[in-house]
């Protein structure tokens, strides 16, 4: 099938791949500008760009696709069909017209549960028991389209959003495949709307741990906000990072060591404690508990953070 494919991130890369090595016409990728990274900052092409260029595939970096002219490149494509995997644009209407087969997109979420930009860090913070992928073809609203194929898996007690990320990628991949192999046979899947949550894009605001909520929620916000934006609390009134932390007994005033447990300070919640297991200095790196304990002790009674007082 002749394709226009558009995404940016490593998850829409792995569909690229795959869809390449299934054999499909990618007439053009369609990718975000190139941004800085790194602590360099420096410019870099997005990993959906990288695996284009190592293909020899035609790449267009619109910074919008409401211009007349954005579209010009679309058109000459003459795709079939459009599929769409975390490209973080708009596809407006003028656009979502132009296959006569339509979009297809590659959601993370078992959709309507957490339409929007951050479906697989929303889902990590709730709690959810499993999540995947759904195929779904595109419409004007946000991820409203029926759903043509879904793949589900369980989210594990350890996954953090890189590595649900990672399974999610390969399955999407494995899916969009199948779906377009499948497409004439697939009958679209209404979305119950009853059952639509949103995930909002993750705000860099949003790590500060407050160690008045439960040791449960606080977990999983460490687990949900790995890579970007880390779940992050003051330790001297110094920036710290914590990127693992373990559910484990105790009690005391939030946000307080109670006790070294194998070598990990172990921190009062509002309900339950958390064992800090990997965590982060300014400047420095990722330091298992033991060796970052070695820099910046941390005895019984040592105070991190602050709690925000209920209702604020």
């Amino acid at each position: 099938m002749r394709l226009v494919f558009a995404g940016t991130p490593p998850f829409a890369a792995r569909a690229l791949s795959a869809l390449h090595e299934a054999g499909h016409d990618i007439a053009l990728v369609l990718t975000q500008p190139d941004r800085p990274s790194g602590r360099g900052l420096k410019t870099r092409p997005s990993a959906v760009a990288e695996v284009a260029a190592s293909f020899g595939l035609a790449v267009a970096k619109p910074a919008s696709l409401k211009p007349p002219e954005s579209r010009v490149p679309i058109e000459e494509a003459n795709p079939e069909l459009m599929v769409v995997a975390a490209y973080g644009l708009i596809l407006p209407k003028s656009v979502l017209a132009i296959p006569p087969l339509g979009c297809l997109n590659i959601h993370a979420s078992l959709l309507p549960r957490w339409r929007g930009a951050a479906p697989i860090q929303r889902a990590i913070q709730a709690g959810d028991a499993e999540t995947g992928v759904a195929i779904m073809v595109m419409e004007a609203g946000l991820d409203t389209g029926p759903v043509l194929l879904e793949r589900r898996v369980p989210i594990a007690p350890t996954d953090t959003a890189a590595t649900l990320a990672d399974t999610l990628a390969g399955l999407g991949a494995a899916a969009i495949v199948e779906a377009l192999a499948r497409l004439p046979s697939l009958a679209p899947r209404p979305q119950d709307p009853g059952g639509v949550t949103y995930a909002a894009k993750i705000d860099k605001t949003e790590g500060t741990l407050d160690w008045g909520l439960d040791a449960a929620a606080l977990g999983r916000k460490v687990r949900a906000f790995d890579p970007f934006p880390g779940a992050e609390t003051t330790l001297g009134g110094e920036p710290l990072k914590v990127w693992q932390a373990l559910l484990v007994n105790g009690a005391g005033e939030p946000g307080t060591v109670i006790r070294l447990q194998e070598g990990c300070p172990v921190v009062a919640c509002g309900e339950g404690a958390l064992a800090l297991t990997i965590m982060q200095r300014p400047g420095s790196r990722r330091l298992p508990a033991a060796e970052f304990l070695k820099g910046r002790p941390m005895p019984p009674g040592t105070r991190l953070g602050a709690t925000v007082p209920r209702g604020a």
